[in-house]
């Protein structure tokens, strides 16, 4: 195994966990900006106000998306499976 093919593998797994992950922060970023845009609006300045919504929005996309997830992990970890004997056959 060489340095590029670590490098490789490194890119690749960055690559997966923030596709992974995209669905649940964008969901919290987008719910976080809502609740912070009706408090400047209205006044009201209550830190945990911003909290039950967030959850509740991030609960539903992890519902929504979590087979896509769970279908992505599963396949990068077959692809490193089946580089495995390639990989530990180079010297």
């Amino acid at each position: 195994m060489t340095d590029a093919d670590v490098t490789d593998i490194a890119i690749q797994t960055m690559m997966v966990a923030a596709k992974v992950a995209a669905p649940v922060l964008l969901t919290a970023l987008l719910v976080g900006f809502l609740i912070s845009l009706f408090q400047a609006a209205t006044q009201i300045q209550e830190p945990t106000l911003s909290f039950v919504p967030k959850m509740i929005a991030v609960s539903i996309a992890l519902l929504v998306t979590g087979n896509w997830v769970l279908a992505e992990l599963v396949d990068f970890t077959h692809t490193l499976f089946a580089q495995l004997p390639q990989l530990l056959g180079r010297t």
